[in-house]
């Protein structure tokens, strides 16, 4: 169905027909951020009686900790960081506004666990999987190349910052591809939430929610992977090609290594307590967030882990938990998500009067902006290209041109930009991550609704129902190898994990009796509702799947025979 919209599109921007507007809700949960600190930072009156400045010209480096003896009386100082001649008589005044900012590590830490991990528990797999070959390839191969197009594009800008006298410290090409990495983090939670009121196509919908997961997590261990670039010798910015290795080492180790502990962690969470909702919900919360720490603690990045200990957790624990629980479990994630984001989008505000070392160039920021443009169109068309070579329903140019459209900047490009203000590159990186964040939110974000309608996307679209195979839109790929997955996972994990799926005394070999009753729990003979998963959509072509469970084969596409009985265990 297409759907023409004749008003003014301001109106979608304000008032999606009384529905709820994620783009306006972000306006005003960053305007109150806005008024405060610019009544913070031009309203708070300076106080008297700062202390008179000492010098200590014999030490070369600041200590952390400093101790002072005053009159027989020891009294302990803390660094709160270096302060520029011009300010030093404004101490005081300054006061209030550090006591506003928050530690960087209290984003990464405490606020984007929630928002990953709602990401992956309410991911709605079957579209999902069905495309999932193109979301890899956007989130791995299109961050990548999205990383080093916005790095190289962005140290040429810098050489031209340089000679016209407009850079006054060093920039280093590694800062430039970090601040690649930043930006190339993309949230297009304003975009997904109008797709979600208008049920805009559902293809879409999955291809744009699963690059923005996946790209969150190959952003964060990318950026941790040039930080960690360290050329041996005097020039420490050179490249160096074991250097290099090393770092591509460093992001396939912290990325699989994470990947694997949320997903063992997702695995083995699992509750005997039906019984009692509520001790189950917050043991289920508990086991969740200790998966953050255990990866943390164990030198991998504990936001990747939560987001794939979601996924595995709402495939299988799921499963498992009382109905009192899977509602409560959604509704407890979906609050958090929903006060960690917005705490994030009005800091923002805050931030962009409040942060005392905002550094604003226009030459850099204009060229941030063309770099983005240039970056996000070299990911999403070259790989659509590639993509439709090998797929027979193709990737259409109007659902290209709203990839293109919808690559927004977020918390995640802010939480990472704020983790290291502490030199000139940094400082000027956040500051130009502030506005580009401010402008796709509120001017890219707002024109959704009037896109869609240019581009003729389809809108209204029932969720369950398949796209029809026409040139407009595409459906699921030929991913064999998920087939195979999928086989195994219904066949065996799933009995094993969960109460569905078919009985292994159905799917093992006979010689296998025993154990096949052990394992299978008493449930799944009880279950007759698993005959017909929801996941078996994810089967690309019927037949590719037999199961048979009780007296009854079934295959993918649902249908059902007579087969021989198998002796259940009693």
């Amino acid at each position: 169905m297409l759907v023409k919209f004749m008003h003014d599109p301001l109106d979608d921007f304000w008032n999606l027909e009384g529905r709820s507007n994620k783009p306006a809700s972000r306006v005003f949960t960053s305007l109150p951020g806005l008024i405060v600190g610019v009544i913070l930072r031009y309203g708070t009156p300076s106080t008297s009686g700062h202390d008179k400045p000492f010098s200590c010209s014999q030490e070369d480096r600041p200590f952390t900790t400093l101790l002072v003896n005053v009159s027989g009386k020891f009294f302990e100082y803390t660094l709160k960081g270096e302060i520029s001649p011009g300010k030093i008589h404004n101490v005081e005044q300054n006061d209030m506004l550090r006591k506003v900012t928050f530690d960087p590590e209290v984003f990464f830490n405490i606020l984007l666990p929630p928002i990953i991990f709602h990401a992956g528990y309410s991911l709605k797999k079957r579209h999902f999987f069905r495309n999932l070959g193109s979301i890899l390839a956007y989130a791995f191969l299109g961050t990548a190349v999205s990383c080093f197009i916005i790095g190289n594009l962005m140290y040429g800008v810098v050489k031209l910052m340089k000679l016209v006298g407009q850079l006054s410290d060093k920039f280093y090409y590694t800062d430039c591809l970090l601040f690649g990495a930043i930006i190339s983090a993309t949230d297009p939670v304003t975009v997904l939430a109008i797709f979600n009121e208008l049920h805009a196509d559902v293809d879409l919908y999955a291809l744009l929610f699963g690059e923005s997961v996946l790209n969150d997590a190959v952003a964060i261990v990318l950026s941790s992977s040039i930080v960690a670039y360290q050329p041996t010798g005097e020039n420490t910015h050179a490249f160096d090609a074991a250097a290099f290795f090393k770092s591509v080492g460093v992001f396939l180790g912290i990325f699989s290594g994470s990947f694997m502990m949320g997903a063992v962690t997702g695995v083995v969470t699992f509750t005997k307590l039906h019984c009692f909702p509520l001790l189950e919900t917050a043991l289920f919360f508990l086991m969740s967030w200790s998966t953050f720490l255990l990866a943390e603690a164990c030198g991998f990045t504990g936001v990747v882990a939560v987001l794939f200990c979601g996924i595995t957790q709402a495939h299988y624990t799921y499963n498992n938990l009382s109905v009192e629980s899977r509602s409560r479990t959604k509704q407890l994630f979906e609050v958090l998500h929903f006060l960690a984001e917005n705490f994030i989008f009005s800091y923002m505000g805050l931030a962009l009067f409040t942060f005392q070392k905002h550094i604003f160039s226009p030459v850099f920021i204009i060229g941030a902006f063309v770099a983005i443009f240039l970056g996000r169109a070299a990911h999403i068309y070259p790989l659509s290209f590639l993509l439709n070579l090998g797929r027979r329903h193709k990737i259409s140019w109007s659902f290209q041109h709203m990839m293109m459209f919808s690559g927004l900047r977020g918390a995640m490009a802010f939480a990472l930009a704020i983790r290291d203000t502490a030199t000139y590159s940094h400082q000027m990186m956040f500051s130009t991550t502030l506005l580009i964040v401010f402008f796709t939110v509120w001017i890219v974000g707002g024109g959704t609704t009037p896109m869609l309608s240019w581009l003729n996307i389809r809108v209204g679209v029932d969720p369950d129902q398949d796209p029809p195979p026409t040139n407009d839109s595409f459906q699921q790929e030929s991913a064999w190898l998920f087939r195979l997955w999928y086989s195994f996972d219904h066949n065996y994990l799933k009995p094993i994990l969960t109460h569905s799926g078919p009985p292994l005394t159905t799917t093992l070999p006979s010689w296998c009796g025993l154990i096949a009753r052990c394992l299978t729990s008493p449930q799944v003979y009880d279950n007759q509702e698993q005959l017909r998963e929801e996941d078996s959509d994810f089967i690309l072509n019927d037949g590719d799947l037999t199961v048979t469970y009780g007296d009854t084969t079934i295959t993918a596409n649902g249908s059902s025979a007579p087969s021989p009985r198998a002796t259940p265990c009693s």
